[in-house]
């Protein structure tokens, strides 16, 4: 009987197996005994070769030369891992090994590693191939995945699918930065000031992700602020405050003089409502009291564990990635690169082990032994945390129940490993108790609402830890004025009168949509379908998503390194670049379905639809490849050269070096105020983002470009003299003061016209 071999993706999990076999005959690239041959890839041994690697005439870029779409792929062995490359392949050769298990990391990508291996060197005749399909790095998993080894061919539409996710986004980013490169690269480079000729780089999944970012950014410079006034009855000498909203049967039900129900475009409408409701009967006409649940959340998966930690530790996906992908090796936690925030049958009937390990866990070791104490563990089974359906490769991140090594991991690690530890911890405890209270009062047609949230039980908070998020129904109340709240009505019921202490008005103001911070561009990239009308795209990308949870994080990490993206190293806000704005112009004008997130689920229910059998490879390429021949020839065809010299005027013009301007004060905080553009003006200490920072700026308006001088009166004055030629939207031109808008209490709100 011939010897086994073994290929794992990484030398650190071949020494785990070597280990866990007893193999301990160190050779040079792999392990030997007489039993077994151990051996390793380091990521990709082979990969698909250049155009210039068919025919160095391709080494050149040019039109005529496009589309590259070879019958024929061709792949090669890469040259920094050659040499191990070369031991793996002799070692699948070998006369006396019979049989090889294939362990390279359990998901889409470990299964091309290996599908590119075989395909390019093959495997000597008569082997017999195995899969090793694992979901840790236990010792007990490592032995449970060798004794229960399937056949290869089971995987063979994985990797199929693999192969041919390679091909698309080789083929699209081939044939389109080169034909955008000939056709607009000059222009681009020498409209961006690019010290060295940058190349156009275009990606099945990276343009898409550029063009969500870009669109979220031109819809808040678009965003006119618009200010709203909500009416506020205080109840009774305690103040209890309850809300005017114009309910079906209020006289302004539907008034064009609301902004939405609650709020007016005017403080002279909202105060004529307070008006007309001052001194009048106030009656409760309903109570409402209810407990509601909130049950623990889903499990982590790798994208919900990338935006907690972005938002929770300022870590970005791909160091959270990274981080998830240390504690698997280190046997802590589970296979990070799952999609799935559940966990199977199977293993949900043996989660006792998990948690028996657990009680070593010292910051959690409480919960932990109530769970176990308790049987809380008992009919996890039938909850919503197992749905075998949903769990295509590997199941939910969570711990193992080793604890030994986490000691020695960095803090960052640790913390990390604490997060998911809670949340797996949180889903055998009961959900959170709220009691909420609803008070209806009415004047005449006029109603007003009062309502409080408390919670009564923490139940999973307990271990998670309570929310600072609000939830639908909360209020902006302390806890302390929620009991206020309660106590107040409960001494009422239905038809009591109720004093009413005054009317107020409160301001709000409508906010522009949030930036995309790493975190949170991570969750739209896995939940794109609110950007779909499909429902069964919409669907199907809520399942698939943009990417892979592999490949996600590296992705924005990639916009970020070639300068197509800017990221705030504190906050992880992402905003495009003005190099990243021209190459979507580009993009916008020669194939605009690049940047449509609906084309990308359209992908990805392909490469799904090849998993599941439902979609041929075959037909799937021709489609693709159809694709990429026509929208590179109406590429080269194409000339929108003037269109796009005319949309790169915003983002040509070099920005200016901060000036300051001599002798004028902040007058919000008496600062200085800087030039930092044409007509545009800040103070030293403003901070956008930032609360109780500065928030004084100026910017141009309607076509005007505010002047020093003119700046220095309206800091000193209040307002500046009468400029002439502000031209509105309609594009009428007109003459005013520009003034210092002040809130009742005299602080600055922004600027505004003075027509006076």
């Amino acid at each position: 009987m011939g010897k086994k071999l073994i290929i794992t993706e990484k030398p650190s999990v071949a020494r785990d197996f070597a280990r866990v076999l007893n193999v301990k005959g160190n050779r040079d690239g792999y392990i030997e005994n007489n039993e077994y041959v151990i051996s390793w890839c380091v990521g990709h041994l082979v990969g698909m070769l250049y155009p210039e690697d068919y025919d160095i005439k391709y080494k050149s870029w040019k039109l005529k030369d496009l589309p590259f779409l070879p019958k024929e792929y061709k792949y090669g062995v890469l040259k920094p891992v050659a040499k191990q490359y070369n031991i793996v392949n002799g070692l699948l050769h070998r006369e006396d090994i019979d049989t090889v298990y294939w362990a390279g990391d359990s998901g889409k990508e470990g299964q091309t590693i290996e599908e590119n291996i075989r395909n390019f060197g093959g495997v000597r005749e008569g082997m017999t191939e195995l899969r090793v399909w694992i979901d840790s790095q236990t010792d007990e998993e490592i032995l449970k995945g060798i004794r229960e080894a399937k056949a290869m061919s089971e995987y063979d539409r994985l990797g199929k699918s693999g192969i041919m996710r390679t091909i698309e986004d080789y083929a699209l980013g081939i044939n389109f930065s080169r034909a955008l490169s000939v056709k607009y690269g000059r222009l681009v480079n020498d409209a961006a000031g690019t010290k060295k000729y940058s190349a156009i780089a275009v990606g099945r999944v990276m343009t898409c992700v550029l063009g969500m970012v870009v669109y979220r950014e031109r819809e808040i410079r678009n965003f006119t602020e618009t200010p709203f006034y909500r009416v506020i009855g205080n109840l009774t000498e305690e103040k209890i405050a309850a809300e005017w909203k114009a309910v079906e049967g209020s006289g302004y039900f539907n008034s064009p003089l609301l902004y939405k129900e609650n709020g007016f475009k005017t403080r002279e409408d909202a105060l004529k409502l307070i008006d007309e409701l001052t001194g009048k009967e106030c009656l409760v006409e309903s109570i409402e009291k209810s407990t509601s649940k909130k049950k623990p959340p889903l499990l982590f998966n790798i994208t919900e564990l990338s935006a907690e930690c972005a938002k929770r530790y300022k870590i970005t996906p791909s160091q959270s990635l990274q981080i998830a992908q240390d504690l698997y090796e280190k046997k802590l936690t589970t296979y990070p690169r799952t999609d799935a925030r559940v966990l199977t049958t199977a293993v949900a009937k043996e989660i006792y082990k998990n948690l028996n390990g657990l009680k070593e866990y010292a910051p959690t070791a409480g919960f932990t032994g109530k769970i176990i104490d308790e049987k809380l563990y008992e009919g996890l089974q039938k909850t919503q945390y197992v749905k075998d359906a949903d769990v295509t490769d590997h199941y939910a991140i969570i711990p193992t129940g080793q604890v030994r090594g986490l000691d020695g991991m960095p803090d960052m690690h640790r913390k990390v490993y604490d997060l998911i530890v809670r949340r797996f911890l949180s889903i055998f405890y009961p959900p959170a108790e709220y009691l909420s209270v609803k008070l209806t009062a009415v004047i005449e047609k006029e109603k007003l609402f009062a309502s409080t949230k408390v919670l009564k039980k923490k139940g999973y908070m307990e271990i998670a830890g309570i929310s600072k998020q609000k939830d639908d129904e909360e209020t902006e109340l302390t806890e302390e004025g929620k009991k206020k709240v309660l106590a107040f009505v409960d001494k009422l019921k239905k038809g009591d009168a109720i004093p009413v202490d005054s009317f107020e008005i409160k301001e709000g103001k409508t906010s522009a949509p949030k930036r995309y911070t790493e975190g949170t561009m991570m969750l739209a990239m896995e939940n794109a379908g609110n950007l779909i009308e499909d429902e069964e795209l919409r669907q199907q990308i809520k399942k698939t998503g943009i990417g892979t949870s592999a490949t996600r994080g590296g992705i924005i990490k990639k916009l970020v390194d070639i300068g197509y993206l800017s990221e705030n190293k504190k906050t992880l806000i992402l905003t495009p670049s003005k190099l990243g704005e021209m190459i979507f112009e580009v993009v916008d004008m020669s194939v605009p379905t690049l940047l449509n997130p609906e084309m990308t689920a359209s992908w990805e229910k392909g490469l799904e639809g090849i998993i599941n059998g439902t979609v041929d490879a075959g037909e799937y390429r021709k489609k693709l490849e159809d694709y990429i021949r026509n929208e590179t020839l109406k590429i080269a065809g194409g000339n929108i050269q003037q269109e796009l010299v005319f949309r790169f005027r915003d983002f040509a013009r070099k920005e200016e070096e901060p000036k300051n301007i001599n002798g004028v004060k902040c007058p919000m905080c008496g600062g200085s105020i800087l030039k930092t553009g044409d007509g545009i003006y800040k103070c030293v200490n403003y901070v956008k983002d930032k609360e109780g920072a500065c928030k004084f700026n100026v910017y141009p308006v309607l076509k005007h470009k505010i002047t020093e001088k003119e700046l220095k009166e309206l800091a000193e004055n209040g307002t500046t003299g009468v400029i002439k030629g502000f031209v509105s939207k309609s594009g009428k031109k007109f003459n005013a003061k520009i003034k210092l808008n002040r809130d009742d209490l005299g602080y600055i709100t922004g600027i505004g016209f003075d027509f006076g």
